[in-house]
């Protein structure tokens, strides 16, 4: 079966810099089986596939696949399987917002003043509160961080299980040296003034591309440690937990990928309801057919 493919980079609107998805179109003639072999070939950290809706209420489905698992959410993903369904010829029922069916259910996406820039509501966090001082501990000592300099912690799960820690500013979490992980952590850190070692002159200095907070998002592959470059269902639950816990003001943007080489960017905007925003922009990398 020949099937249109795609490969974009989301968070990122320079191509190469954030976090790259593998996108099938047309898929609703392939088996799970069929999904899951080929996302374990891609090796990226998540393939999707799109579908014809099932619910009424959607514009499109999307499955969503790492190379070991299927998943009911996650950001990045949505966000480039949206701009792919778009380029492709996809109209939303309404204009200018589309709604996505995935394995969480029904995900509202908007897109934003800036071409290819598009956000979605962040989902209801499955499992939220305080970590506890040893799972703080636990947690900070696989990450090689001394726990006594972790600001907090917490559960901010939407679905891939992920805990997080406040870290006192960016640099610490910057300075982490990956050595084991047990599950998935999220890592968060704000920035307190200039980031860098250099004094600048505040006269002749621009702030106005330096985010709010720097992330990093940790995660156990095979019983191997690994780290994603920009992440967009912790950036949710992340900021769900910043900004209830009044640490954080939308609208602000984060950095990620710093640490890899890469220079992600996600928006954290919020409704006048209170519902928190995760935008981004998406560029296409590869465009062509695959066989499956």
């Amino acid at each position: 079966m020949t099937l249109a493919y795609r490969t974009v980079d989301v968070f990122t609107s320079r191509p190469y810099h954030g976090n790259p998805l593998a996108v099938v179109i047309g898929a609703d003639g392939l088996s799970s089986e069929q999904m899951q072999r080929f996302a374990n070939w891609t090796n990226l950290s998540e393939t999707t596939f799109l579908l014809g809706p099932t619910d009424p209420a959607a514009d499109y489905r999307v499955r969503i696949f790492t190379p070991s698992v299927e998943l009911p959410f996650a950001g990045h993903p949505t966000l480039g399987s949206c701009q792919v369904w778009l380029e492709a010829g996809g109209t939303p029922k309404v204009a200018g917002r589309i709604v996505q069916e995935c394995g969480a259910g029904l995900v509202p996406i908007v897109t934003g003043g800036t071409e290819r820039r598009l956000a979605f509501q962040a989902p209801p966090m499955i499992r939220s509160g305080p970590l506890s001082a040893d799972e703080m501990t636990r947690f900070a000592i696989q990450l090689g961080v001394d726990p006594a300099i972790v600001v907090d912690g917490a559960w901010v799960d939407n679905g891939p299980g992920w805990a997080a820690l406040l870290l006192p500013d960016a640099e610490a979490v910057l300075a982490i040296e990956l050595s084991a992980v047990d599950g998935r952590i999220g890592v968060v850190g704000p920035y307190l003034g200039v980031v860098g070692p250099h004094v600048v002159d505040e006269a002749a200095d621009d702030r106005s591309d330096v985010p709010a907070f720097e992330v990093r998002a940790f995660f156990s592959t095979n019983g191997s440690p690994a780290e994603d470059p920009v992440t967009g269902s912790l950036n949710a639950s992340l900021a769900q937990w910043l900004v209830g816990s009044g640490r954080a003001d939308p609208p602000y943007e984060v950095a990620q990928g710093r640490a890899l080489g890469r220079d992600g960017r996600v928006t954290i905007t919020a409704d006048d309801d209170g519902g928190i925003w995760v935008g981004g922009q998406v560029v296409t990398c590869v465009a062509g057919t695959v066989e499956l």
